[in-house]
């Protein structure tokens, strides 16, 4: 690790976090770890492109214009200079293929963590190779992951996937605008199952076994530490100061985790994003569970001790909710929408929905049911119905997943959510919390603040993400409530009615 930078007071890190929906640019305090400000652009959601069911596409230079559009309002709203800025950290959307020619210049539009497309690809290839060496070196089915969308492209896409010259991660793409150099993270092609935990390097086997040149992954650089600094063109595109350090990189749920400094063993982490993901770190190199719940290298782990996110994601949850929003008249923000939720018993007097309507579930064994509404009465739902029951189904979704963890060794017992997600709404929280007997803490912090500290760490300036985040404190907890009987019978009900809907997609 290098050695500590000189701290003052009016020094600073800048986090980054590259979702789908927007680009967050946070700006903490060198010598307290404080969150200074935060922006975000755009203020609504990134177009996602999908020409066909299941399809989910968005170009990587979409993601840079709000990157500099973010830098650029960080700096001036606080009258921050660039030489005030000692490095920066980077947090993404997972499993997204980014593939780049000669030039630096993108072959085609990302496929994106949501797209499905490339599932028979995946089920293939482990055909190919065999569970058994997938389960022990790879921890997990190809899947629908960063490699199987690029064995798509280069088999749907022959004359696109010849330009190519590097692939990469979403975040890797931004290093590299920011930088004007390719390097990727072992964390990070772990999450596109191009990582060979026995190898502790790059599965080139299998890349072999689907026919892809293993030339084409750039140079592997740490995920804490050196990794680039920035360039003159990233410099001038973004206001920065040519030579500022890039020192950290995770995708969004390993860097979920760290920002609530859930960082070792039997410690969870929560999110109800567009997605919804519940991440448990382990220290064991197995699982029985190589398909419904995935395993990633956490941005701790090294050969000698082990650290696997065990990662449970849900890809119809937030996004749904954010459907019924602009779907439902009034106009009501989301606060509004969870006091109208909250006003309805639980169970939603019997009305059922399922949020699996953005592409293909893991979960669910690549299944797509779509999402659906079932048990609907003219005569008895009304629209905060329709908000309990959405918040339910969603709410419902991650405690099936959770028991498919708890199958593989997850012991639930807390579980840490940021505060700017679905933990916020009370239905959601509470059902989660008497079902799975899991205590719930929220503390109020980001993914783009916890990539700032991450940075602030790998450079020095903190001894641990313990200690970065010690400004932060928990806001609200959520216990188990006692009169559980309600909640049980609704998410029998709700589960019995999957189970056949299921039935109905797989025959």
């Amino acid at each position: 690790m290098a050695a500590p930078p000189c701290i003052t007071k009016f020094m600073y890190w800048i986090g980054y976090d590259i979702g789908s929906s927007s680009v967050k640019a946070a700006l903490v305090e060198s010598a307290t770890g404080r969150e200074v400000a935060r922006v975000q652009s755009p203020e609504r959601e990134m177009p996602i492109t999908s020409d066909q069911p299941g399809w989910g596409e968005q170009p990587p230079g979409l993601w840079w214009e709000h990157v500099k559009k973010a830098t650029s309002e960080l700096l001036r709203t606080t009258d921050t200079k660039a030489e005030s800025i000692l490095g920066i950290g980077i947090s993404y959307q997972m499993h997204g293929l980014v593939a780049v020619d000669r030039d630096l210049k993108v072959v085609r539009p990302s496929i994106i963590w949501c797209d499905s497309r490339a599932v028979g690809v995946g089920d293939r290839l482990m055909e190919a190779v065999g569970e058994n060496r997938c389960r022990d070196r790879l921890l997990n089915a190809p899947g629908n992951f960063t490699l199987s969308k690029l064995a798509w492209v280069k088999e749907h896409e022959p004359e696109r996937y010849v330009r190519i010259h590097q692939v990469m991660l979403p975040g890797d793409y931004i290093a590299m605008k920011f930088s004007g150099t390719c390097t990727t993270t072992a964390s990070g092609l772990s999450e596109g199952i191009l990582w060979d935990y026995r190898e502790e390097a790059p599965a080139t086997w299998l890349m072999e076994a689907a026919g892809i040149d293993p030339g084409l992954l750039p140079r592997v650089v740490p995920t804490f530490g050196a990794q680039a600094e920035i360039g003159a063109q990233g410099a001038a595109e973004t206001g920065l100061r040519e030579g500022t350090p890039i020192l950290y990189r995770a995708g969004d749920q390993p860097n979920n985790a760290l920002s609530l400094n859930v960082m070792q063993p039997g410690e969870v982490a929560a999110t109800g994003g567009t997605s919804g993901v519940v991440y448990a770190i382990s220290d064991r190199l197995d699982t029985r569970e190589l398909h419904r719940v995935n395993h990633f290298a956490h941005v701790n782990h090294s050969a000698g001790a082990p650290r696997i996110g065990k990662l449970l994601c849900i890809n119809g949850t937030g996004i749904q909710y954010s459907w019924m929003q602009q779907n439902t008249p009034g106009s009501l923000g989301y606060p509004q929408m969870n006091e109208l939720a909250a006003s309805v018993a639980p169970g939603a007097e019997g009305l059922r929905i399922f949020p699996f309507g953005n592409g293909a579930e893991r979960m669910l064994r690549n299944v797509h049911p779509g999402a659906s509404i079932q048990n609907l009465d003219f005569n008895i739902h009304k629209q905060p119905h329709l908000y309990r029951a959405a918040l339910e189904g969603i709410a419902f979704s991650f405690v099936y997943g959770m028991e498919l963890m708890a199958e593989d060794g997850v012991n639930l017992q807390r579980i840490r959510a940021g505060n700017d997600n679905l933990f916020r709404a009370r239905p959601f929280a509470e059902t989660i919390t008497t079902l799975t007997g899991a205590s719930i803490e929220m503390v109020a912090t980001t993914g783009a603040a916890g990539a700032a500290r991450a940075a602030a760490v790998a450079a020095g300036a903190f001894p641990d993400m313990e200690a970065a985040t010690a400004t932060d404190a928990v806001q609200l907890r959520y216990e188990p409530l006692s009169e559980s009987g309600p909640y049980r019978e609704a998410y029998t009900d709700w589960k019995n009615k999957l189970e056949t809907l299921l039935k109905t997609h797989q025959t």
